[in-house]
């Protein structure tokens, strides 16, 4: 029998367990790789050959991928705590490329693939195998894992778990629910917002911020001193491009914990409700920022109301709802508590919002002082976003052309956005209507 090869070796692999002549087992083929209990049974043989004990199989009874992605990136990161026993079918792949991402200087990467393969971690005796399953339409895959006690299974699991919520804290997940279900990605932390970038009526701020803070204090004494339960729920509405993105952002890059987000669209079911919120306890303390909470279909809003109400289901978890329509979204999100505990209307800014935005954005080094002031008073009704185009408007200007009127450059982008609410976009153009002219 082969001896385990750790994932980083360039030796050769161990012979898969299952051949596509069947090992030399009878009633086992090409066609037949789905005989499940072969199957498992084949690679419980060969983890108890290897180390002399016996292993039970395990079951994971809730939703949750994270011991699969800790064990990917561990593959990928060669770690020396995890080795490869074997792969499974010799005619599944066995190893997988990256390209690798040359803005950051790296190459091409080649590593065991996760699906088709036996992986271990020694030090407590733990296997894992994502099998391949073939059915009538296609490859699927099953997880298993083995363990030689439930005490090693159990320090395992802490190990992971403590590792996972460190990589929790430096990554962003996101969730989006897709035709064929829950998608979840991690995105890395790129450059946080400071609060003192977040510009906003002071004492909204002020609320917000203190609520976050008080809820990830490390001894939770507010929470114990005034015997509230441990979750907190906040909505964010207002027009799109007036500063929630940016108000989010500054929170989850301020906070020691982990943040999420979760993106509705019309593919939202009960399942995929329950999986996210089974996702975010596990990583409670956390931040589970809901995008667009109108979008929320109607088959689900029952059962999402009803989680949010659950005695557990929010439990360590700071809710924050944004919505540029607050007319769609369902009564029942506000009208009691625990679900929304309070509502924040972000607003258009006012003038002088508009010029410390500007400052902000130092448009005062590429003009002056007093042109940012022309420009705060000019740009009544404009957002965030729509001011942080005027910075980039006024800096190529400046760049290709030396010099910016701003109040120009102010009037140019007031008749573009006045176009887009009348929905005129010709000059000559005299009426909204479409049609043929009879000659």
């Amino acid at each position: 029998m082969s001896s385990v090869i750790k994932i980083n070796e360039k030796a050769n692999h161990p012979q898969p367990i299952i051949t596509a002549s069947g090992d030399g087992m009878p009633g086992l083929d090409i066609v037949e790789y789905g005989d499940y209990a072969f199957v498992i049974q084949s690679i419980q043989a060969r983890l108890e050959g290897q180390y002399r004990a016996r292993f039970q199989l395990y079951v994971q009874e809730d939703y949750g991928q994270d011991l699969w992605d800790q064990l990917e990136r561990d593959i990928q990161a060669a770690n020396p705590e995890v080795e490869r026993l074997c792969a499974v079918f010799d005619t599944v792949e066995a190893r997988t490329f990256t390209f690798g991402d040359a803005m950051e200087g790296e190459g091409p990467r080649m590593f065991p693939s996760l699906r088709n393969n036996v992986f271990v971690y020694p030090r407590f005796r733990v296997a894992m195998a994502r099998v391949p399953m073939f059915r009538e339409h296609g490859i699927s895959c099953e997880d298993f894992i083995w363990a030689e006690s439930d005490a090693g299974l159990a320090e395992f699991l802490k190990d992971m778990s403590r590792r996972q919520r460190q990589y929790d804290r430096e990554q962003v997940t996101v969730f989006k629910d897709t035709r064929d279900g829950l998608d979840r990605e991690r995105e890395s932390l790129t450059r946080g917002v400071r609060r003192d970038e977040v510009v906003m009526k002071e004492g909204v701020k002020t609320e917000i911020y203190r609520s976050i803070d008080e809820f990830f204090a490390q001894d939770r004494h507010f929470f114990q001193t005034y015997g509230l339960p441990y979750k907190r729920g906040i909505l964010l509405y207002g027009k799109p491009g007036n500063g929630k993105t940016t108000l989010v952002k500054s929170i989850a890059g301020s906070v020691d914990a982990p943040v999420a987000y979760w993106h509705i669209t019309e593919y939202t079911t009960s399942d995929s409700i329950q999986e996210v919120f089974e996702a975010a306890v596990r990583m409670a303390p956390m931040v589970l920022v809901i995008e667009d909470i109108d979008s929320m279909p109607e088959s689900a809003r029952s059962y999402f109301l009803n989680t949010l109400d659950g005695a557990t289901s929010k439990e360590g978890i700071f809710l924050i709802g944004t919505t540029n329509y607050p007319e769609k979204i369902d009564p029942a999100l506000m009208n009691r508590a625990g679900r929304f505990d309070r509502a924040y209307e972000i607003k258009l800014p006012d003038e002088e919002q508009r010029r410390s935005y500007l400052l902000l954005k130092r448009l005062h080094e590429l003009l002056d002082d007093e042109a940012v002031a022309v420009a705060a008073r000019a740009t009544e009704g404009f957002t965030f976003a729509q001011l942080g185009e005027l910075y980039v408007s006024a800096a190529l200007r400046k760049h290709y052309e030396h010099t910016v009127d701003v109040e120009q450059l102010v009037r140019e982008m007031n008749t573009e956005l006045g176009k887009g609410r009348t929905q005129l976009w010709h000059s000559d153009q005299k009426s909204s209507r479409v049609g043929f002219t009879t000659g």
